[in-house]
């Protein structure tokens, strides 16, 4: 072999070891960092007192789960809870992961008009697992309504898979112009001992800021919202070791805020158009069983 051909040869060697030990060293970079990121991602935050969450509302057409991954039949498959119109809106995260998908009713809500109007949305698990369900109810909200002579005032059932009892989540009344406005309910604990809550929107806001007070008048919780055009962001944060629904009526009532304005102007058409003679009262199904009498013979 010539001087030429074993300088060649050399070459090549050289430049096959150089790959192998730029692979060797990149297969040893991606484990490093594989390693880390199965560290990070198991390793739980800091404790500081306080659970939070972050409810991501996208409001578009286009979204991963309904037209992505995920497909409308498939998703009713999952669930019978996801009805032929069930739309997801938004997304849960906690501790950095998607841990919950929010969806809505949009033909009740878009495509109905008078008494037939409803806002029901529900909370999924990223599985598609039902997890809770809240109802505007049209019947209670417009007896409301009347009571407040035409101040618009929302009634909301909240019904959750774990618990034996519908939380009632309702706008106060005594609201004043430019005055912040205030929303109340109560939950059962399992002793059968009720815990009552208010929901205080903060004076000075842009997005629609709540604090959770609860009856002893201490500030148990936070909403922080920032309003964008194609949806709006809640960060949420409460008491660790609080009872969990609460944390599912925060994740629910910030899910509804985007839909909270039209909500109030639904109820005020509604009593006056009733007022009018312009709309006969109705009440849908599924509603009017959240009114039967639970003690009358079945």
């Amino acid at each position: 072999m010539t001087a030429s051909a074993l300088k060649t040869a050399d070459v090549e060697a050289d430049a096959a070891a150089a790959d192998v030990a730029r692979d060797a060293r990149a297969e040893a970079l991606k484990g490093a960092a594989e390693t880390k990121s199965k560290a990070t991602r198991g390793r739980k935050p800091k404790s500081d007192g306080w659970d939070r969450f972050l409810v991501d509302i996208w409001l578009t057409n286009f979204n991963f789960t309904e037209f992505g991954f995920y497909k409308r039949a498939r998703n009713r498959a999952k669930s019978r809870q996801f009805t032929t119109d069930m739309d997801i809106f938004g997304e849960i995260i906690e501790n950095g992961e998607r841990t919950g998908l929010v969806g809505y009713r949009e033909d009740a809500w878009k495509k109905a008009e008078g008494m037939d109007k409803r806002l029901v949305f529900k909370l999924f698990t990223e599985s598609l697992n039902w997890r809770a369900t809240m109802d505007l109810m049209i019947g209670r909200s417009l007896q409301q309504t009347i009571g407040a002579r035409g101040l618009p005032v929302m009634s909301f059932s909240i019904n959750t898979n774990d618990d034996h009892y519908i939380i009632y989540l309702e706008r106060s009344a005594n609201k004043y112009p430019f005055m912040p406005e205030y929303f109340s309910f109560f939950i059962i604990t399992n002793d059968g001992t009720p815990e009552f809550y208010k929901l205080k929107r903060a004076v000075i806001n842009l997005g629609g800021d709540y604090a959770l007070i609860d009856q002893r008048g201490e500030t148990v919780g936070y909403l922080d919202g920032k309003v964008f055009s194609i949806g709006g962001k809640w960060k949420g944060r409460i008491k660790s070791g609080a009872d969990k629904r609460l944390k599912t009526v925060m994740k629910l009532f910030g899910a509804m805020m985007i839909f909270n304005t039209d909500c109030r102007h639904h109820m005020k058409r509604l009593y006056k158009d009733m007022r009018r003679g312009k709309v006969k009262p109705t009440l849908d199904r599924q509603e009017a069983d959240l009114y039967t009498n639970p003690r009358r013979m079945r």
